[in-house]
Parts: structure tokens; C-alpha cells; sequence
């Protein structure tokens, strides 16, 4: 279990983390969702010790993470939103380079690599560099190298970034395998559908405080399960209903710029920036 108290960070006077308090589940999907400069990235960061924080304290299973607590940040590890490989590496040279910085055995090392390559099915592209992956599988080789040391929590800061819509699937499908092993997984993402199809549990964060803290599901009842959009010449907009039949009758007077549909979690964010948190 990971627990956030009071966590705090500041640079100077600004304050991009402010008191977050969280509760993250052993083996849950839980997703870290805010606009930009919401204070995403830095979570992130106090999680994986690059950055300390000004306030408050991280425990993992009851234990409080700091950079010298060798137990706690061996159960972590980390896959940024840059590609953080030497473009002159093959697929295994990376894999070797990972293994000697953590004094992996040899023999270890060559069996996860190759449990690895095969559960993210890229045995065929191991000898290729790392200049000449196509960014799906460039990330799939990020998610391995992170693997090798048997992390329990696995931080993915916008994995999917920059993917088109075929990897960014076959991404959702190596991280939902990866949950099935109850691995913790927790994610930062602009994709709200991403967050929808994969997380259990989603907080919504701006300016560096908690806004809200719910399931998907929860927080689209919460909204609204049904919407119409009205179309105008100035601008789109949604109106929610819980009760279908409501959302029916509204569609039926509203004429014909108006189109019905399910809400999302994408509504929930879009509706919750424009009431402008924080």
C-alpha cells in the first residue's frame, strides 16, 4: 500500500504539490489525472526520489520512502515521459546495461530478458537499435527494462505520449497483463479514455490539491450518465442528465444540432476544468 500525507512541494514561492493525501491500493490501476501544471509530474517524481519533498511523507507498506531507503525504492520503478536510452543500444544491450546497475546476475538477467521480450512480444526486434524502434515499441522496451528488477509499483508518467491509436492499444493490453500479476500501477495521462479503459480508481488533481477521488463509473454517475451535445455557431455544448428518458426529452426539443451519447470521463475533466478547480 502506498500512502501520501500531506505531501508538499514548492519551488520558491509556487506550490506545485499542496497537501495531497492519497491512499493507493496493493495491485490497483489508479490513474493521476489534472490539466497541465496540475502537479501530475512532480507526484510522480517525490514517488520515484528524484525530487524530496518540501512537506509530508510518502510511506510504502507502512514504511516512510526517503533516497536512502534502499527496501522501499527497490519495490518502485519508474517510466518517464522521455525516451531515456542510448540510440545506439540494441534491445539487449539495454537490457544488460539495466541488469549491471542493479548487480543482477548474469543467468538472471538473460531469463527475465527473455520472459520479457517475449510477454511484450519483441523477440524478433532485439537486435535492432534503439534509433530504429518505432515509438510503440520504444516504450514496450522502456516497460521491460523497468520490469527486470521485479518492481512491485510500476510509475508510468504519460507512457502512451506521442503514440497513435494501434500501439497506444497494444499498450493498454501489456499494462492490463501487467495488473492481472496484482503489480501496482500508477498513472499520469492526458488520454481520459485511457484512464476510463484502465484505471480502477482515478484522482483528479489542480494546482497540486485533490479535487476528486472516485472509480470512472462513480464519477460519470456523478456528472451524469447521459449527454447531449448542442452544436451552435459559436461553440459545442454539453448538457448531463442522469435519468435517460430526460436526456431523450431534451434531445427532442433541442432540434437538429443536438446529438445524444453516453458521457465519459473526458466530460467529467472537460466539465470540471471549465468550473475552473482550485
Amino acid at each position: 500500500m502506498i500512502e501520501l500525507r500531506d505531501l508538499t512541494k514548492k519551488f520558491g514561492d509556487f506550490t506545485a504539490v499542496d497537501h495531497l493525501n492519497l491512499t493507493i491500493k496493493t495491485g490497483e490501476f489508479f490513474g493521476l489525472l489534472g490539466p497541465n501544471g496540475a502537479g501530475k509530474t512532480t507526484t510522480i517524481s517525490m514517488l520515484s526520489t528524484v525530487l524530496l519533498p518540501t512537506g509530508g511523507e510518502i510511506l510504502i507498506d507502512g514504511k516512510r520512502l526517503t533516497r536512502t531507503a534502499s527496501e522501499q525504492k527497490r519495490k518502485l520503478s519508474v517510466i518517464t515521459q522521455e525516451y531515456s536510452m542510448r540510440q545506439d543500444m540494441t534491445m539487449d544491450e539495454v537490457m544488460e546495461y539495466q541488469g549491471r546497475l542493479y548487480y543482477l546476475p548474469r543467468k538472471v538477467m538473460r531469463e527475465r530478458t527473455e520472459e520479457l521480450f517475449a510477454f511484450a512480444d519483441l523477440k524478433e526486434f532485439r537486435k535492432r537499435t534503439v534509433r530504429h524502434l518505432s515509438g510503440g515499441m520504444k516504450r514496450k522496451l522502456m516497460i521491460c527494462r523497468a520490469l527486470l528488477i521485479e518492481p512491485e509499483i510500476l510509475l508510468l508518467d504519460e507512457p502512451t505520449a506521442g503514440m497513435d491509436a494501434l500501439s497506444r492499444r497494444q499498450m493498454w493490453n501489456l499494462l492490463r497483463k501487467l495488473n492481472e500479476r496484482r503489480m501496482t500501477i500508477i498513472l499520469t495521462t492526458h488520454y481520459m479514455e485511457e484512464a476510463q479503459a484502465l484505471c480502477e480508481r482515478v484522482a483528479l488533481i489542480n494546482r497540486g490539491k485533490l479535487q476528486k477521488l472516485d472509480t470512472p463509473e462513480q464519477l460519470i454517475r456523478e456528472l451524469g450518465s447521459w449527454a447531449v451535445d448542442e452544436t451552435s455557431d459559436e461553440a459545442l455544448v454539453s448538457h448531463y442528465f442522469h435519468d435517460r428518458e430526460e436526456a431523450i426529452r431534451y434531445l427532442e426539443a433541442a432540434g437538429a444540432n443536438a446529438a445524444m451519447r453516453a458521457t465519459t470521463l473526458e466530460d467529467v475533466f472537460v466539465d470540471c476544468a471549465g468550473r475552473k478547480l482550485g
